[in-house]
């Protein structure tokens, strides 16, 4: 019966280093565990690769598969004297990188550890008014809360599990041609925290977490921008066997205003005048986000000249520092005149209004 090449089951060469063995390991290890890859050989060959790594990862074992091929591990070794028993192999720590604490998996031991409660995303609208000034926000949170019957324990009357006898895990042995391996899974009886209960509590059915709506108050700093984020710890989902709650995150969604552009923490606001009032110059009233301030334009303002308003700008939320507001001129000339405008604009063809270089050079280049 033939059997695959280690070495091709991970896809490293003879000569791979220890780190390169592992980090093949690693990788296929997740692409084909059962609790994440739901192929129907998904498990058989997380198994193939469990095996590989299993000879290739031990020093002597190695050495035995590389002198004898598979036959080392045949007949209780007898290609090279080599017990082909792997249930010495660990694989604990190593998939507890792989996936995370928190990822749902614990190879390596019970699962009655305390543990964090999840964070929670929430998206909250805000106009630009409540961007600059700041705000207080009712937010209803829809989460789950440490049950208050069993105190977030899940029953009562604890007591070892009989299946695993408190290690909770199960251990299986799977025997085929080339010898035995032991595989151990979380207990299916205890879920992996190694006791069980008398009496499950009936309020959270024993997930010690029952899920429910409350409204808090957020207060909301001035100067808040659209994908801003805002962290209020211990606002998050309940945690697991004691744990903290997790942490809530407000990200801001801030709707755009009609006459003020915002650039980081500076605004802009187009001025429109008159082509009167851009060529003598005049006093403007113009808004900021601070209330209404004359604007003295000087004579001869072109399209697109800024005027700087010092401390009229967005707030940052992150210090006392304020931004600026430029006021960016913007001549509008009109699209319909009376017949006594027409005159008057007749009368000014008349004069010679074109001493301005860049009319100079226009005409030069035609």
């Amino acid at each position: 019966m033939n059997k695959k090449d280690y070495y091709e089951i991970l896809g490293v060469s003879r000569s791979a280093t220890d780190a390169d063995i592992k980090s093949a390991f690693r990788r296929l290890a997740k692409q084909y565990h059962p609790d994440v890859n739901k192929e129907k050989d998904a498990a058989d060959k997380f198994k193939e690769v469990q095996e590989a790594y299993a000879v290739l990862s031990d020093e002597n074992k190695r050495k035995q598969y590389d002198q004898y091929g598979h036959s080392a591990f045949q007949n209780n070794g007898g290609g090279g004297g080599f017990s082909s028993d792997f249930s010495d192999m660990d694989f604990g720590d190593i998939f507890g990188d792989i996936f995370g604490s928190n990822f749902g998996f614990n190879f390596g031991g019970r699962k009655d550890r305390a543990t964090k409660g999840r964070d929670t995303l929430i998206k909250v609208n805000l106009n630009f008014e409540e961007a600059v000034n700041g705000s207080k926000k009712t937010i209803t949170l829809a989460t789950s809360e440490k049950c208050d019957e069993c105190d977030g324990i899940g029953g009562f009357g604890e007591e070892k599990c009989s299946m695993c006898r408190g290690t909770g895990q199960v251990t299986s042995e799977q025997r085929t041609l080339f010898g035995s391996f032991m595989t151990k899974t979380t207990c299916p009886k205890c879920g992996g925290k190694g006791y069980t209960f008398e009496r499950v509590c009936k309020k959270c059915k024993g997930t010690g977490k029952f899920k429910s709506e409350k409204d808090i108050e957020i207060k909301i700093p001035a100067g808040v921008a659209t994908g801003n984020q805002l962290r209020v710890p211990g606002k998050g989902e309940a945690g697991s066997n004691g744990g903290p709650n997790g942490d809530l995150y407000l990200e801001f969604i801030v709707k755009e205003h009609p006459l003020f552009e915002r650039n980081e923490n500076d605004i802009y606001l187009k001025v429109p005048l008159t082509i009167v009032e851009a060529t003598l110059g005049c006093k403007k009233e113009i808004p900021t986000i601070y209330g209404n301030v004359t604007l003295t334009i000087e004579s001869g303002a072109q399209n697109g000249d800024k005027y700087k308003l010092k401390g009229k700008g967005m707030e940052d939320p992150n210090s006392s520092r304020k931004g600026d507001m430029f006021a960016v001129i913007n001549v509008i000339i009109p699209k319909k005149l009376s017949k006594e405008q027409r005159n008057l604009f007749n009368d000014l063809k008349e004069t010679d209004l074109t001493s301005d270089s860049i009319f100079s050079n226009f005409k030069n280049y035609l």
